[in-house]
């Protein structure tokens, strides 16, 4: 028998190419409105998506001349989305760098219960610069203290979730109990950076707590990623990458006691798709001509911690000298790097290579019919490179509503996708245990 795909919807700008908020097929809706939020996680439901994905930034893009770099606060957003669909799941990042473990807990908990337990939390440690400046600091804080920082959080936030027994909430109005006391644990955490009594003032919530969801791909992310995620996003422009990334984090996960099947990879995949090649490729180019040089460049120095590319002319290739130490960088390490293995494999110029980030920023983009998409799909689930993917559709709705019609088909006939929800959780989706229980 073989094995189902996992399959989340990127919800992002008008879609994930950096142009798309400008090409006709795009939403005309406002990014504001949360009309537009909901029509497309219908559609994620309709075509029996796990879940529907939400990143996060916290702070304005340099860009913002050229492009759309706003979005509505992801907490909020999965709120009325979890009003306006019944099975979807709904992941949103929180940083646990500018966030106070208690707060987290209690609305991841909250979204939970509204939703009936499809919620998931991507977790991040925030590396843009700016964003530093619009939470009270003026520098940013180094790659290994925001991770120091999250193994502590994720500390606070599980025992918080796990605060409550299965059974504590009574509602017993006949006999007068509210809630069994002694089911009902404080939490007492007192470390290096969070001192937290607790308990959670809401009771545990359907699925135990969200699914965990994480993006870093550097080493010490990996280390994070294999001891707490149970779903992992990542980026990879080639498959051999990919497969090189899965066997590791599967490894990673088996040596730190857990189950390989309870983690999940999923990397992103940025679909170009129409009837013949040729018109998909048109469709490409159509994209690419929409963009704008100081858009991409903005976009690059944002991914390197804010280093300056000005200098460096568009049409003469790129060498890893034109770029610092990605371990110097305490922005996104794990991006910076798969930019590098670009440049030192293929020594494109610096157009052509803000013409392919322009695609998806780093992760996997192909043009093609939907054939050859859902062959690439087959490949890299069947050949140890994904167990699913973030489908990150280059313009929004437009190829979410091809990819839903003709690729989404091909691979339930092929026997690698769902023909209909089994469960009602993120976790049932995912085909994830239980979390434990202090009480059990």
């Amino acid at each position: 028998m073989k094995r189902h795909m996992h399959l989340n919807l990127f919800i992002h700008s008008r879609g994930h190419h950096e142009a798309s908020w400008r090409h006709p097929a795009a939403s005309p809706l406002a990014l504001s409105d949360i009309r537009y939020y909901q029509a497309l996680a219908q559609h994620a439901e309709a075509g029996l998506f796990d879940a529907i994905f939400l990143a996060d930034q916290l702070a304005l893009g340099e860009d913002i001349a050229h492009g759309p770099r706003t979005a509505l606060e992801p907490l909020t957003v999965l709120a009325a989305l979890a009003v306006s669909t019944s099975r979807v799941g709904l992941i949103a990042t929180a940083s646990t760098t500018y966030t106070e473990p208690f707060n987290l807990a209690r609305q991841f908990a909250s979204l939970d219960h509204i939703s009936r337990g499809r919620i998931g939390w991507n977790i991040v440690t925030s590396w843009l610069a700016p964003a530093a400046r619009n939470y009270g600091g003026v520098a940013q804080m180094s790659h290994a203290e925001r991770y120091a920082r999250a193994e502590e959080f994720l500390t606070v936030v599980k025992g918080l979730w796990d605060s409550w027994a299965a059974d504590a909430e009574l509602d017993d109005r006949a006999g007068g109990r509210y809630a069994n006391p002694t089911r009902i644990r404080p939490l007492n955490h007192e470390g290096v950076y969070y001192r937290v009594a607790g308990p959670l003032n809401l009771p545990r919530g359907p699925q135990g707590r969200p699914v965990l969801v994480q993006a870093g791909s550097s080493d010490t992310g990996r280390g994070f990623a294999a001891r707490h995620a149970e779903a992992i996003f990542t980026a990879h422009m080639e498959k051999t990458s990919a497969q090189a990334f899965y066997a590791d984090l599967k490894a990673r996960v088996a040596a730190a006691g857990r189950g390989p099947d309870q983690v999940l990879i999923l990397p992103g995949l940025s679909p170009v798709i129409a009837s013949s090649a040729g018109e998909a490729q048109r469709l490409a180019e159509e994209l690419s001509a929409l963009t704008h040089p100081d858009a991409g460049r903005k976009r690059l120095s944002g991914r390197f911690g804010g280093h300056d590319f000005s200098h460096l002319p568009l049409d003469t290739p790129l060498v890893p000298d034109d770029f610092p130490d990605p371990r110097t960088v305490e922005a996104a390490r794990s991006r910076t790097a798969v930019i590098l293995d670009l440049v030192r494999r293929e020594q494109p110029t610096l157009r052509q290579l803000l013409a392919r980030l322009a695609g998806a920023r780093g992760h996997h983009t192909f043009v093609g019919t939907p054939e050859q998409v859902a062959d690439l799909m087959e490949d890299w689930c069947t050949d140890g490179a994904a167990d699913g993917f973030n489908v990150m559709p280059p313009v929004l709705p437009a190829m979410l509503e091809v990819f839903i019609a003709e690729v989404i088909p091909l691979l339930q006939r092929r026997g690698l996708f769902r023909m209909a929800y089994e469960g009602d959780t993120l976790r049932a989706h995912y085909g994830l245990a239980a979390p434990d229980s202090q009480f059990e």
